[in-house]
C-alpha cells in the first residue's frame, strides 16, 4: 500500500510545488517509486516541472532517478450515481491505479479551496503544508490578536484539515501526521520571526501539527524550474562544484526530508 503525501496549502505563493517537486525527486532518487499528481488543473506547475523535466533529460540523452507524473483519468459523466462528483471520482480512480506499483503518492493541491482539494487531504497519511514566515500566512492557519501573541482560534485551512481527519477516524485509517514546513525564514534575528516562531509552536499544540524547516529564499530554485531540475542533481549533469548557495540550500533540502520522517525512508545524500 502506498504512502500518500498531500502537499496542501489554500494561499498561493506559500512554495507548494517547490516542496513537492524536491520531496518526490528526492524520495525516487532514494530508490523509492514515486508517483506523482497535481490537482491545479488550471496552473499545473507540477506537471510542468516534469514535463521540462523529461524534455531535458531527452535532449540531453541523460536518465536521472525521477518520480512517475500522472494525470487524473476522464470519467464518463454518465455513469454517475445522482448526487455523485466527478471530481471525486476522478482522484479515487487515479490513487486507485497508482497505489499497488507506488511506494509514495505525492499530491500536490492548488493554492484555493476546491472539491478536488478536499479530498485529497481526507486520503493524506503525511500532509505537508508549506508556510511562508509571515503573519499574513499563518492567519490562513488561526487567527491571532493584535500583538501576535494570542491565538483567537482555528481558521479556514485548519478546519478543513480537521474535517479530514474526522473523516479519516470514521473510516478507521491512520490519523493524518500534519507537517508545518517554514518556508522563507529570515537568517537574522528579527522579533517577526521570533513571534512567528512562538506563535506555531503555540498552536502545533493547540491543533496538533509538528514543525519542520524548510527553504530560504534563493534564485536557484527559479533556474532549476525550466529544465525541471533540483538540487540533487546538479552534480549528475556536469557541475562539478556547487557554490555556497547550492551547498546551503541541498542541507536544507536534507534537513526538511529528515525532519518528515516518512516510512522507510533513509536519507544519505
Amino acid at each position: 500500500m502506498a504512502h500518500i503525501i498531500v502537499v496542501g496549502n489554500e494561499k498561493g505563493g506559500a512554495g507548494k510545488s517547490t516542496v513537492s517537486m524536491h520531496v518526490a525527486t528526492a524520495l525516487a532518487r532514494l530508490g523509492h517509486k514515486v508517483s506523482t499528481l497535481d490537482l491545479d488543473l488550471r496552473q499545473r506547475s507540477l506537471g510542468r516541472y516534469f514535463e521540462n523535466r523529461n524534455n531535458f533529460l531527452k535532449s540531453s540523452d541523460l536518465t536521472l532517478p525521477s518520480p512517475r507524473h500522472h494525470d487524473l483519468p476522464e470519467i464518463d459523466a454518465a455513469t454517475l450515481k445522482p448526487g455523485e462528483n466527478i471530481y471525486d471520482h476522478r482522484l479515487s480512480a487515479a490513487v486507485s491505479q497508482l497505489e499497488s506499483d507506488s511506494d509514495f503518492i505525492l499530491i500536490d493541491c492548488p493554492g484555493s479551496h476546491t472539491r478536488l482539494s478536499q479530498v485529497a487531504h481526507s486520503l493524506a497519511d503525511t500532509l505537508i503544508t508549506p508556510l511562508n514566515d509571515s503573519f499574513i500566512d499563518f492567519d490562513l492557519l488561526a487567527r491571532i490578536d493584535s500583538k501576535g501573541e494570542k491565538i483567537l482560534g482555528p481558521s479556514v485551512y485548519s478546519e478543513m484539515v480537521w474535517n479530514a481527519r474526522q473523516l479519516r477516524a470514521q473510516a478507521g485509517l491512520k490519523p493524518i501526521d500534519w507537517v508545518v514546513v517554514r518556508n522563507r525564514v529570515g537568517t537574522q534575528r528579527m522579533v517577526n520571526k521570533e513571534k512567528m516562531q512562538r506563535a506555531i509552536e503555540m498552536l502545533s499544540q493547540r491543533i496538533g501539527f509538528r514543525v519542520a524547516s524548510g527553504f530560504s529564499e534563493r534564485v536557484i530554485f527559479r533556474e532549476l524550474f525550466p529544465r525541471g531540475l533540483t538540487l540533487l542533481d546538479l552534480k549528475d549533469i556536469g557541475v562539478k562544484q556547487l557554490n555556497i548557495s547550492n551547498i546551503a540550500a541541498r542541507q536544507e533540502l536534507r534537513d526538511m526530508m529528515k525532519e518528515l520522517n516518512l516510512p522507510g525512508v533513509e536519507i544519505d545524500f
